[in-house]
């Protein structure tokens, strides 16, 4: 029979509450160093030279084909057979990052091609660089073009970073874990991760229409004037 005191307990639960606070620290860097691998990648993908095209298209392939379970087990398990060691926390950051900058990449690659390609070849009228280019004129409009998609991606990984259980990293579903082996009380312990969980996402939800809604300002501007002016002006 569910404990509901039980369940009202472990949700104050110091042990579990650091395990919240490392599932977020460990979710932040991921997508921080993701973004910091997909924007090349998403680059070398859209590189008319093969030089850098057909290693970022072998990257993506890979790591969006294969689970991030496996790659987990492989980079904390595999990698030492070859002389490659990495502690926990290291293995599943890395882990994390590399299987979240494949799919941030095509992210990344299809906000580029949403941007019009007159507005580049204005930039290059205006004798700009490529580099200003990209800083000045394309990537504030991919920005907010892949800010929906980044935050479901970042949402999803929020959860995803139960996977690292797998080599006893201390998130929040490890810690989870340790506590049932010693309670037995599984069902009110999986109930409480649930809840961690579903508030962290649904508190990213919150970032996320702020961040919409910033960053969205001068385009709804826009297309509140736009029937404005398509109007036919009357006899």
């Amino acid at each position: 029979m569910f404990n509901f005191d039980a369940y009202l307990s472990y949700l104050i639960n110091p042990y579990l509450l650091g395990g919240v606070g490392i599932t977020i620290g460990l979710t932040v860097a991921t997508i921080i160093l993701g973004l910091a691998l997909a924007l090349p990648l998403a680059l070398g993908r859209m590189s008319s030279d093969r030089l850098f095209s057909v290693p970022a298209r072998l990257y993506v392939w890979i790591f969006r084909g294969t689970p991030l379970l496996v790659q987990i087990v492989i980079i904390y398990t595999g990698l030492p057979q070859l002389g490659i060691r990495f502690d926990v926390l290291t293995s599943a950051v890395l882990a994390l990052s590399l299987n979240e900058a494949a799919y941030l990449s095509e992210t990344i690659r299809a906000g580029f091609s949403a941007v019009a390609k007159g507005q580049i070849e204005a930039a290059k009228a205006l004798s700009l660089s490529r580099f200003a280019t990209l800083r000045l004129v394309t990537l504030p409009q991919v920005i907010r073009i892949i800010i929906p998609p980044l935050g479901n991606s970042f949402n999803g990984l929020l959860k995803a970073t139960s996977l690292a259980s797998v080599i006893s990293m201390e998130e929040l579903m490890r810690r989870a874990q340790v506590v049932m082996q010693a309670k037995f009380e599984v069902l009110e312990l999986y109930c409480v991760a649930a809840t961690f969980y579903l508030v962290l996402t649904s508190l990213w939800d919150i970032v996320q229409g702020r961040l919409e809604r910033h960053y969205g300002k001068g385009y709804a501007a826009d297309e509140k004037r736009m029937p404005a002016m398509r109007a036919p002006v009357a006899a």
